[in-house]
């Protein structure tokens, strides 16, 4: 009876705490699902009051082109440029004032109108071009578009969005209870299963019942070492083994193939080259003439960023935010000694110590400008697909043999280039080909690389 009555009571035990556990799970979606409500309302009316205001405006989509291709070089919605932030503009001059001031600004600061005075003054007298040919319904375009709220990081959004579709899942009930739920239902079996093993264990022994013992086996290293065959074979694999891969090892050396230093300032290709368009060679300019591709002056840089002190919003992702590039480009302003809010330069430069990615021994001419200017090669023939790198690493092994195959797969461009055409001629009739290859033309000579 004893047993019986221990036995009802583990089962009521285990009964309550399921129940228990599905009352917490249901009561705890209950102020969630109340808490998300609550958050999108007040969410939903905030942006829908902004976006109201923006549309009252004007076309925000035919707004951003006219921005992009008018203002965007000296004004920014968010932020100071070469002239004021443009958001909350309609809050501080009125609609009239601000079509007067685009059409002519120099007739209305020569009319004496205060508002127009004060803004000359406080942007160091830079004038503004006049724009008579925009229409009041293209200026009101344009203000619908810089009145917009500022939008929310991208890596943010993507956070948000996650963390609500992780909370939805499961018809209303959070992933985590469900595994919850399951590792519970997986220790009760695993109890008693444990238990049901004990008693009959138990009862085996009360009944006097022998249970079969297991022989005992020679151990199976002691076998193997008596088999003299299979020590053999067994040697002679790991000796071939351990001499395979200890070539494959040593024939890695000197070999960086992946190698990614990280930056003193962090420079997103994906950015440049991808997303911008910016070709190679425009930063990298010696490499149409020169042996080496050549570090960008930071010249080169402010070029652009002399204008661009913050990226756009959908630039960031999950990994790099809107703030950590707008502090990558303060690094390049303290470099150079630039001052953003007085835009001047302060004489102060300090050096970027630039980390070198691919490196060739001392003993192997590589010319840049002959393989780009002349041969026509894409840099991401080499550097592999480089605008979409955030941050560059090593893509090929630049190995010798890596370079000989290249020449010996690669047709010579004869277009244009009357120095191979008689090269050309002799060569075609020795090798019996309409074209050549570079190693056909001598490419894989010694003296071609090692001098």
């Amino acid at each position: 009876m004893k047993k019986v009555n221990y036995r009802h009571s583990t089962s009521r035990q285990l009964l309550f705490c399921v129940a228990f556990l599905f009352s917490f799970t249901f009561f705890g979606f209950a102020q969630e699902q109340a808490a998300d409500s609550s958050a999108t309302g007040q969410s939903g009316g905030g942006d829908a009051a902004a976006a109201s205001s923006s549309d009252a405006l004007g076309d925000a989509a035919a707004g951003k082109e006219l921005f992009n291709t008018l203002c965007a070089s000296c004004h920014k919605p968010y932020s100071e440029s070469i002239g004021p932030a443009l958001n909350g503009v309609t809050s501080r001059h009125s609609i009239d004032w601000i079509h007067s001031w685009v059409h002519n600004s120099s007739a209305l600061i020569a009319s004496g109108d205060a508002e127009a005075k004060a803004i000359f003054e406080e942007y160091n007298q830079t004038q503004m071009p006049a724009f008579p040919q925009l229409s009041n319904d293209d200026i009101n375009n344009i203000l619908a578009y810089v009145e917009q709220p500022k939008p929310e990081p991208k890596a943010a959004a993507a956070g948000a969005a996650s963390g609500e579709q992780g909370g939805g899942s499961g018809g209303g009930v959070s992933v985590n209870v469900i595994l919850g739920i399951l590792v519970f239902v997986l220790v009760v079996l695993l109890v008693v299963l444990f238990l049901v093993n004990k008693t009959l264990r138990n009862f085996a022994d009360a009944s006097g019942i022998v249970l079969p013992q297991k022989e005992q086996r020679k151990p199976i290293w002691k076998a193997f070492v008596e088999n003299q065959f299979l020590l053999v074979v067994t040697t002679i694999f790991v000796l071939l083994s351990v001499g395979y891969f200890a070539y494959g090892f040593l024939m890695q050396v000197g070999i960086d193939q992946g190698y990614q230093p990280i930056q003193p300032i962090h420079y997103s290709h994906r950015i440049h080259a991808g997303d911008n368009q910016i070709e190679c060679k425009y930063c990298h300019s010696s490499a149409r003439v020169s042996k080496h591709s050549g570090i960008p002056s930071l010249n080169v840089c402010m070029n652009c960023h002399k204008a661009i002190s913050e990226v756009a919003p959908e630039t960031a992702t999950e990994e790099y935010s809107k703030e950590y590039y707008d502090k990558e480009i303060a690094k390049l302003y303290d470099a150079v000694g630039w001052d953003p809010a007085t835009r001047t330069y302060s004489g102060e430069e300090k050096p970027v110590k630039w980390v070198k990615i691919h490196n060739l021994p001392d003993f192997v001419y590589f010319n840049h400008s002959q393989h780009v200017s002349v041969a026509g090669v894409e840099c991401q023939h080499c550097h592999g697909q480089i605008q979409e790198m955030e941050i560059v690493h090593q893509e090929a092994p630049l190995t010798m043999g890596w370079c000989i195959n290249c020449h010996r797969e690669t047709n010579v461009k004869m277009e244009g280039n009357e120095y191979y055409e008689k090269i050309h001629e002799e060569l075609s009739k020795k090798y019996g080909v309409e074209e050549l290859t570079a190693a056909q033309m001598g490419g894989i000579e010694c003296g071609k690389c090692h001098y």
